[in-house]
Formats: C-alpha cells, sequence, structure tokens
C-alpha cells in the first residue's frame, strides 16, 4: 500500500538527530562521463551512514513499555552505530550482538555511543540468532536492520530530500542493496511522486540476491557471499522490501570488487572523502550504466551510502582500482630464457607505461614474466594482446584472474622444483586474533604444506592460498577433509596463473 508508507515516510520526525544531506556535483566524473553526475552525500550522516534514519524512526514508534524493556540487534557494522546512537538519544538501553569477527574501530564505535556489545559466533547469522535468545529471554525490542516498515519508512526520507533538493530533471537514481531497505523507501516514494525517474538497485556481483530474487520471481537464498562490500552482504533480500522493490525499480545492476575500487576513487577525487565499498556500490552501478547504454547529457544521481572503512583496506583498495577503471591490463607472457629477452619485449610495448614487472628464472628454455601494462581501455587492453600475439608472443591475460590479482602478483618466482602431487586451494576464514594460528591447527599435518599465501586487507575474513601434496590416490579424500574444517574453500589447481608461475 504506497499510501501507507508514504504517510509513514512524510510523517518521520528524525531531524532533531539525523542530518538532511546535501546533494553535491561529481565535477571530475560529470566530464569523464558527459552526464551531470551527483551525489546523496550519506556519508555525511553523524554515524556516517544512512542507518542512523531507520534506526530512529523506529525506535520513534516503540510504546514506553517497549522503550523500558530496551532494544537489541545483530549488526556487524552501520546498523549497530545508528541504533546505538538513537537509543542514546532517546535514553533506551541498546544491546548490540556482533560477530567476533568485526573489526575493533566498529566495536569501539558502537561502545562509545553508549550501547552494550555482544560479541557472539563467527558470522551475522550467529550474531542475529543469539540477539533473538535475548528477544525470548529478556523481552527486548529487536530492531531489523532492514525487514521493517519504520526502519523502510525512515530509509525514505533521503528520496523526500532528493525531491526537495533537486526539483529539475533526474533521468536515473542509482542505490545500493544488500537487504534492500533504503532502496524499498526511496523508491515508493519517488516512484509514487516522480515515477518518470529511473531507480537502478546495485548490488555487488558476489552478494546479488536481489537481482536472483528478481529473476527467479521469489526470494532466494545465496549459497555464499561476498564479503567486500560488507555493509550489502547479504544472502536474502527481506521480505518487505522485496514485496515493494520487485514492481518499482527499473532494473538491477551488478558491480565487481574492482569496479566498487574504482568508484571509491571517483569518490575521493571529486569529494576527498573515502566511501566504504558499499557506500561506492551505487557510482559503480552509475558508470556500468553510462558504459552499457552509452547515455550523454543526463542527469544521474548516487547515494553516496556509508564511509566506515577500515584504514587497513585502502591498500587493497588502491591496488584495485587501475583494474576496476580497465587502465591495467594484468598478463602473463613467455619469453624466451635468454640474453636480450627482456628488452625486446619492452621495446615492443610501444612506450606504453609498464605499472608491475615480476620474473624469476625456472628453466634454460622459456621465461614467464606477469606483468602488468598501463592502457587507456578495454579496446586498447585488446589491442595490445593481438600486437604482441602477432609479435609471437604467447601471452596469457589475467586482468580478471582473482588468485592472479590476490596472491600470484605477489608470489612470482616461487617454483619449488620436486615438489609432486601438489593440489592448490583458496580458503576463506573469520579475521580475528589468533585466527591464522587457528586455520592452520584445522589444517593439521594429513598432507604436507607446499605452498602457503595470506594478506591481511582489513577485512572481516582473510583469504589464504595453500598447496598441498597429496598423492594421486588420496585426491578423493580432499574435499571430505575440507568439508570438515567448516570454512569457505575453493580448488585453484587448474588456475592459469598457478600453472605459469608457481607449478
Amino acid at each position: 500500500m504506497p499510501k501507507d508508507y508514504l504517510k509513514r515516510i512524510l510523517d518521520a520526525r528524525i531531524y532533531d538527530l539525523v542530518e538532511e544531506t546535501p546533494i553535491d556535483d561529481a565535477p571530475i566524473l560529470s566530464a569523464r562521463l558527459g552526464n551531470r553526475v551527483l551525489l546523496k552525500r550519506e556519508d555525511l550522516q553523524p554515524v556516517f551512514s544512512f542507518k542512523l534514519r531507520g534506526a530512529y524512526n523506529k525506535l520513534l514508534q516503540l510504546s514506553e513499555a517497549e522503550c523500558t524493556a530496551g532494544v537489541v540487534a545483530a549488526s556487524a557494522g552501520n546498523h549497530a552505530q545508528g541504533l546505538a546512537l538513537a537509543a542514546h538519544k532517546m535514553g533506551i538501553k541498546a544491546t548490540i550482538v556482533m560477530p567476533r569477527t568485526t573489526p575493533q574501530i566498529k566495536v569501539d564505535a558502537v561502545r562509545s555511543r553508549g550501547a552494550r556489545v555482544v560479541m557472539h559466533g563467527d558470522t551475522y547469522d550467529e550474531a542475529s540468532e543469539h540477539a533473538h535468545k535475548l528477544v525470548a529471554e529478556r523481552g527486548m525490542v529487536y530492531v531489523h536492520p532492514f525487514d521493517d516498515p519504520d526502519v523502510i519508512a525512515g530509509q525514505g526520507t533521503v528520496g523526500v530530500e532528493i525531491l526537495r533538493q533537486h526539483p529539475g530533471p533526474l533521468d536515473a537514481l542509482f542505490v545500493p542493496v544488500g537487504g534492500g531497505g533504503l532502496c524499498a523507501g526511496i523508491a515508493t516514494y519517488i516512484k509514487y511522486v516522480r515515477p518518470e525517474i529511473k531507480i537502478f538497485a546495485v548490488e555487488a556481483e558476489d552478494s546479488a540476491c536481489l537481482a536472483a530474487a528478481m529473476a527467479a520471481g521469489r526470494r532466494v537464498r545465496l549459497n555464499e557471499v561476498g564479503l567486500f562490500a560488507d555493509g550489502t552482504a547479504v544472502a536474502q533480500i527481506g521480505a518487505e522490501t522485496f514485496r515493494l522493490l520487485k514492481n518499482r525499480i527499473d532494473g538491477v545492476i551488478t558491480v565487481s570488487v574492482d569496479e566498487i575500487c574504482a568508484a571509491i576513487k571517483d569518490i575521493y577525487d571529486d569529494t576527498r572523502s573515502i566511501a566504504e565499498p558499499a557506500g561506492a556500490l551505487a557510482v559503480a552501478g552509475l558508470k556500468k550504466y553510462v558504459a552499457r547504454g552509452g547515455h550523454r547529457d543526463q542527469a544521474l544521481l548516487a547515494i553516496d551510502s556509508g564511509a566506515n572503512i577500515n584504514f587497513d583496506r585502502l591498500r587493497y583498495i588502491a591496488e584495485r582500482t587501475e583494474s576496476g577503471e580497465r587502465r591495467e591490463a594484468v598478463l602473463a607472457v613467455t619469453i624466451p630464457e635468454q640474453r636480450g629477452s627482456f628488452r625486446r619485449f619492452c621495446h615492443a610495448l610501444s612506450r606504453r607505461s609498464v605499472t608491475e614487472f615480476n620474473y624469476r628464472y625456472a628453466d634454460a628454455g622459456e621465461a614467464h614474466i606477469f606483468v602488468g601494462i598501463a592502457v587507456a581501455s578495454d579496446a586498447d587492453r585488446l589491442a595490445l594482446l593481438e600486437d604482441l600475439r602477432g609479435r609471437g608472443y604467447a601471452v596469457v591475460d589475467m586482468t580478471d584472474n582473482e588468485m592472479a590479482k590476490l596472491h600470484i602478483r605477489h608470489m612470482v618466482g616461487g617454483r619449488a622444483p620436486g615438489i609432486d602431487d601438489e593440489v592448490v586451494y583458496l580458503f576463506e576464514f573469520p579475521e580475528r586474533p589468533g585466527a591464522l594460528a587457528n586455520f592452520l591447527d584445522k589444517l593439521g599435518g594429513r598432507w604436507n604444506i607446499s605452498m602457503f599465501h595470506y594478506r591481511n586487507h582489513g577485512a572481516a575474513y582473510g583469504r589464504v592460498l595453500v598447496g598441498m601434496q597429496v598423492p594421486a590416490a588420496a585426491r578423493g579424500e580432499v574435499p571430505q577433509f575440507l568439508d570438515a574444517l567448516h570454512y569457505r574453500y575453493y580448488e585453484e589447481t587448474g588456475n592459469d596463473a598457478y600453472r605459469f608461475f608457481l607449478s
């Protein structure tokens, strides 16, 4: 019932705590894309995220008895901070259940706003289960992060502000989606008042629960969820949010990790602010919309939804930005192992900038080099590949090879002659003090570990690349053994990056 939601949104009395955030022009990005790009700056809220709107609006609807009982939520991030601040404002006791993998900066931020923090489990689902247990035991009120009408209405106030602040032409609006509360609130209001404005939901491609639901015509649960854009890492779209969204959005755009990293840089270039990965989703989707459709001279608005990012993650983001802009080709090239080969290869690049060059002697016949080369676009990358192959070089394009960019580029030259029967797996494990040692304890001594690479990216989950010597006769035992470890894993033995540089 749109009119019911319209009333809820317009009746939200949240502005004694919530900021009416500005809409800023993005002149650098606008010039590059040939469209007027606007940013709705929800990163400027007191908790650096839009989540304060929904949490505060929900608390304002509670009865006196419910306020006395206190509120509880499960969250590792922005919802926790929004609820903590709103509860502190109203003098309500708040308990936030956070997974033990939550970065300390977020735990400290919630505690500093007066909430009691309970650390439980390694995942959101485990934390949520404990939060509901507290509801049953103590009669507390559970505040859902997205699938609640009052929360949705609070987020919908973003839509009210957009139309009031920008009454002129607006061709398309791009909204990040995790559970769907922000997009449901905005779409419900804007499609009623200005139905000609196109609204696109934007998801990380490895947690695209709304895209899956739209394709199936019903809510589905993803078997696995990527964690880079942790603020939107949700396995299933909300029931109420999907009901509102399925007939009100004009499409879902999914974006890669590299595209999100590039969007973070775009926002920084225009605003000198640093968005969290989920906060930059909408800008990444906007760029993809323009690239696919060739749109020009349109007014396009993206929600910059949050800035709660760990400083430790910036190194990784910076590494991936050029790939996200399609301005770097990552190649594995085979050259003769003879004097002058490097020099001839560099001359073949025709004055292109080399961004990375990795090599170590392997044998007397051929050398495999891992090289990053600056390019202007995807078309330019393809032209480079064609040119190099025309000159007789064997080239494998690894620009979109996740393992190559995450691990292999830091390991080139790590060949170990005499290692037989090696299998390679990529693992993900909850990141907390002692996590790496615990992972190794669980992996145990069943098979000899022949290769190991781990980097801490300041994220909730760590990634490690492991080689193990497993006799051919025992290969069938590996999946059963790894399943018992209860870590997410993927076999990478056949990956070209491993085959070229480490096998």
